[in-house]
């Protein structure tokens, strides 16, 4: 794709890949829970959710967390305590099925039925950038109507596919697209 940045930040600029700050909205949108997994609170809520029924037990297996039932009840129970390795797979197993489980609630709420979501751009941070080499980028406002490509691949965790949807959709921005590959902020509600 034309626009691309090769050598982002060479003389200063600083700003994310749109797609983790999309990525990260959509983080929030999901709710995860706000207590630590080191917590004890935080670790029984997620184990909760990971094992409330046979289909989270299943997704949670397949997310990476593969420990015996008997280790799961003795964590549960507190018997005994994860280690932080085992702490780390409960985490992202947690993460994963989460974002399993909204992903068809949240494409349904951005996509509001063909009308969409509007999206603010807020561009990349120049103040690093000596004056003659500064552009002007713009505060830009753009209403995303699919979004069904985006939150496939912010569930399923690929970067790759989720800055390729995301790229697909600030297209229609004009000709200057390339210069919000970078920013500071993409905001969004639904």
């Amino acid at each position: 794709m034309p626009e691309r940045n090769i050598e982002f930040g060479k003389y200063g600029a600083r700003g994310i890949k749109g797609y983790e700050a999309v990525a990260r909205q959509l983080d929030a949108l999901a709710g995860y829970i706000a207590t630590p997994v080191t917590a004890r609170r935080g670790l029984q809520a997620r184990l909760h959710y990971l094992t409330r029924s046979d289909h989270a037990r299943a997704a949670a297996r397949a997310a990476g967390l593969t420990v015996t039932d008997r280790t799961l009840r003795a964590w549960l129970e507190g018997r005994r305590a994860p280690s932080r390795r085992n702490l780390r797979r409960i985490e992202q197993a947690y993460r994963t099925v989460r974002r399993e489980n909204v992903a068809r609630y949240l494409v349904a709420r951005l996509n509001r039925d063909g009308r969409g979501t509007r999206v603010e751009i807020h561009p990349l941070n120049q103040s690093g950038v000596s004056r003659p080499r500064q552009r002007v980028v713009d505060f830009r406002a753009l209403n995303v109507r699919r979004w069904d490509r985006i939150v496939a691949a912010w569930a399923a965790g690929d970067d790759q596919k989720l800055d390729d949807a995301w790229a697909d959709q600030i297209v229609d921005l004009g000709s200057q697209w390339g210069q919000y590959e970078y920013v500071t902020n993409v905001g969004f509600a639904a």
